[in-house]
């Protein structure tokens, strides 16, 4: 499970719930010289580009893990 803290805006290196280009994703929000793009924990997935639109709608404050 994770929490939340819903938000239209997060600082760069957070994780996020994210909307983009219709699609809705939990990713860490990277910049590089090209703009804001998202980058996965697991690296055998690709970071991804908006091609449109960015809609940042909550920010990852904590995670509770369950263990049975």
């Amino acid at each position: 499970y994770v929490i939340v803290e819903r938000t239209s805006s997060a600082p760069t290196g957070s994780i996020i719930i994210s909307e983009i280009d219709g699609s809705w994703t939990m990713k860490y929000l990277r910049c590089d010289k090209t703009g804001y793009y998202l980058e996965p924990g697991n690296s055998k997935y690709k970071i991804i580009r908006p091609r449109n639109d960015l809609k940042i709608n909550a920010i990852v404050t904590a995670v509770v893990r369950k263990y049975v």
